[in-house]
């Protein structure tokens, strides 16, 4: 079984649906253009084969869990996305608008949209850029709704390639169109499949770092990265459910469920000892950064008290304990924002130095906050790990990439075994 990548692809004058993961919009503005800059190779190998790309993704959550409503909103509307590609790449774009529903977003792909793809097949413009797919009531719908949604988006194009690993989500753009249309993986989806390899199968030693503001929705992953690492790092609220489960502490901000779900975790690691722990804290009264209302405190200290408010950040002292476990790594996997940001980047920014140092690892970012704060806190690592490919990749989808890691392999996330032959 072998992934149906787009370099077989004859797409000469067809058009061709892509499935993209530009989900960088926040507000209506693009914060961090890396996940759109990523698909580039993708686009350019359409252009050289002559095809006609009509593009789609994903933006935020429009969609009331509870409700069911669909709110179509300017702050995430693909527009922003559309000007950036306009002023980086020489092409002219249209997006298409349909009637929205107020209350199930827009609830179908109308003919309005046939003369432009002629336009898109005879040259006059570049590009279609489909609106926010989550806009689209058949997009995340089951049943009647979601099956002709597919068969409209089948409807627009010849050909369908998915370049959106960070979207594993087996909904009607990333899945179902895939049963409909000759489907194909891009390059972007073939460079992070390939990548987790160097995570599934490391080159050892090999130090994996997690951190997260929620304990049970990582708890799968970290016990397969438990599993595979030769040493484990905790930060954020993951660290303090760890520290309260161990040592029988109460921190501020920690729940019962959690305490208990990381139990599980501490038996695993009273025989193997893979865990480093990390000896000095920031431990605040606020969540907000305020004079007075926090200081640094030791391990120990916390372990007499028997409880904490909340605990922030980690000292940067902290990882003069680790240094030799993070120069001798070989590979590194980082999912870790390790402060509460943007008030608390101190431990963050010292740990990402520290990472950076180590000239023979293979260092693996991977999450849109981690990638976000590195570029933030530490701009030279950034770049430097945007043009040294032979020691860092940046994976475009934390969620996803943690979920193909705790299933055992890419292959198992359904937009990817789909385009499987």
């Amino acid at each position: 079984m072998k992934l149906r990548v787009i370099q077989d692809a004859d797409m000469k004058d067809k058009v061709v649906l892509v499935r993209v993961d530009h989900n960088v919009v926040k507000k209506g503005k693009i914060k961090d253009p890396y996940r759109i800059d990523a698909t580039f190779c993708t686009l350019y190998e359409i252009a050289k084969k002559g095809g006609r790309p009509i593009l789609m993704t994903h933006i935020g959550r429009p969609r009331d869990k509870k409700t069911g409503r669909i709110r179509c909103s300017s702050d995430e509307s693909v527009r922003p996305i559309v000007e950036y590609l306009e002023k980086k790449l020489p092409v002219k774009i249209h997006v298409p608008e349909f009637q929205i529903d107020p209350e199930k977003g827009i609830l179908h792909i109308d003919d309005s949209i046939r003369p432009k793809i002629e336009e898109l097949k005879r040259g006059k413009i570049d590009m279609i850029y489909l609106p926010n797919t989550r806009w689209f009531q058949g997009e995340e719908a089951k049943g009647k709704e979601r099956e002709e949604f597919t068969e409209e988006l089948s409807s627009l194009a010849e050909i369908y390639i998915n370049d959106a690993f960070g979207s594993w989500q087996p909904h009607a753009s990333t899945y179902d169109i895939a049963k409909r249309l000759p489907s194909y993986a891009g390059i972007l989806m073939q460079k992070e499949v390939s990548n987790l390899d160097k995570v599934l199968y490391p080159e050892r030693p090999f130090v994996a770092i997690v951190a997260g503001a929620k304990y049970d929705t990582k708890i799968g992953p970290v016990k397969v990265l438990y599993e595979k690492a030769d040493r484990l790092i905790l930060g954020g609220v993951m660290y303090n459910t760890y520290l309260c489960a161990k040592y029988d502490i109460r921190i501020k901000g920690v729940s019962e469920e959690d305490i208990e779900l990381a139990k599980e975790l501490i038996e695993m690691d009273k025989k193997k000892k893979k865990i480093l722990e990390l000896p000095e804290v920031i431990e605040s009264e606020d969540l907000e950064r305020k004079e007075g209302m926090y200081r640094k405190v030791s391990l120990e200290e916390l372990k007499k008290k028997g409880s904490a408010s909340y605990i922030v950040d980690i000292a940067p002292d902290s990882y003069a304990q680790i240094k030799e476990e993070i120069e001798k790594a070989k590979t590194i996997f980082v999912n870790a924002v390790m402060g509460l940001m943007p008030y608390f980047f101190e431990g963050s920014k010292a740990l990402y130095e520290l990472i950076s140092r180590n000239q023979n690892a293979i260092k693996l970012f991977a999450g849109g906050d981690t990638l976000q704060e590195l570029k933030e806190l530490c701009p030279g690592v950034y770049l430097k790990g945007i043009d040294s490919p032979d020691q860092y990749y940046f994976f475009t989808g934390g969620g996803s990439v943690l979920k193909a890691i705790e299933q055992g392999s890419p292959f198992g996330l359904e937009p990817v075994r789909v385009l499987l032959s």
